[in-house]
């Protein structure tokens, strides 16, 4: 088996075993990425052999989309672009909360296809779970849209174990993407994981590397804009920050022996724990793409995973994941 592609579950979808998440190109992190650059860098990424792209209508909103549609259509043929739905997004870009009523799928997925610049979205994802229209419905939408061309494959994020198997009885779920790294272990005690091994379905990790703090570029002196969003999320306060160190202590100690970069020994241990895992990281830097992409040759031995599984249960991370307002959309 190439040690460079996986397969999200059972689904017959061959990704990269790495991917690239889109979202930080325009937005989250600071100021959006400059366009040249950016498409430039998808484009490196594509030669160097990564086929999953992770983006979304909300990113942007909409100008994610546009930008990696255009970056990506010289080369079509050789990647897999996923793409998600579930946001109120208003045409001038103002949210109304979460909407994933049938109707309105429909309408997000014409948009999105003309955004992408695509005649099918190869993975679709519901972004978050929406409490007012029943799972099964939407999934009875995107069945609809498979059936008629426009979609290939069917995601969740963010959804709860229960979510999966009730949407996976009416239209199989080809990937769950949710946020998943040594610091941020969920899935692990609330079924999630079980549950996609239990029915084959893939799993997607977002921000895989800690929203940069396990790379060890970042400690409690480091300072963020005022529109990075690290600089209102709990686990990024000051205080959080000098305690959670403890984990990139532990990354920095193994990778000195493989030799790696403690970013590097984050994802491999991703991928050492399920064969059907992938992580997403995101970068503006071409240089750090190539080291994320550098850790599926990093060789964890099962002592390597001991050690980092004893060392990180006695480490209790400090913050919540995400701020507040945001985790209230988790479907937990």
């Amino acid at each position: 088996m190439n040690p460079n592609k996986r397969h999200l579950g059972r689904s017959g979808l061959e990704v990269s075993a790495i991917g690239y998440g889109c979202m930080g190109l325009t937005g989250t992190y600071g100021e959006a990425a400059d366009r040249v650059d950016a498409i430039a860098l998808l484009r490196a990424a594509v030669e160097r052999g990564v086929t999953l792209f992770d983006t979304a209508e909300a990113y942007g909103p909409f100008t994610n989309e546009e930008l990696v549609g255009e970056a990506l259509a010289p080369v079509r043929d050789r990647v897999v672009i996923a793409t998600k739905f579930g946001f109120g997004i208003h045409p001038d870009g103002t949210r109304y909360g979460v909407d994933s009523r049938p109707q309105h799928i429909r309408e997000v997925v014409d948009a999105m296809l003309k955004r992408l610049n695509v005649t099918r979205i190869d993975l679709l994802y519901q972004h978050r779970v929406d409490p007012n229209v029943p799972i099964e419905d939407v999934a009875g939408a995107v069945k609809e849209l498979i059936q008629q061309g426009k979609v290939r494959f069917f995601g969740l994020s963010e959804a709860s174990a229960q979510t999966i198997r009730r949407a996976h009885a009416v239209q199989p779920v080809a990937a769950l993407q949710s946020e998943y790294s040594l610091w941020t272990r969920d899935v692990e005690q609330n079924g999630v994981l079980a549950t996609c091994e239990e029915l084959g379905i893939g799993f997607v990790s977002f921000s895989p590397l800690g929203a940069g703090f396990l790379t060890g570029k970042i400690d409690p002196a480091t300072t963020f804009g005022a529109t990075d969003f690290r600089s209102v999320s709990p686990r990024f306060a000051a205080d959080a920050r000098a305690a959670n160190m403890a984990m990139v202590d532990l990354l920095k100690r193994i990778a000195e022996r493989k030799p790696a970069t403690p970013g590097q020994v984050a994802l491999a241990w991703l991928l050492a724990q399920k064969p059907w895992i992938v992580p997403i990281p995101g970068t503006r830097k071409k240089e750090r793409l190539e080291e994320n992409l550098g850790a599926a040759g990093v060789e964890l031995t099962d002592a390597d995973l001991r050690e980092i599984h004893d060392a990180a249960s006695r480490i209790t991370v400090q913050g919540a994941r995400l701020p507040e307002q945001v985790l209230k959309l988790t479907n937990g």
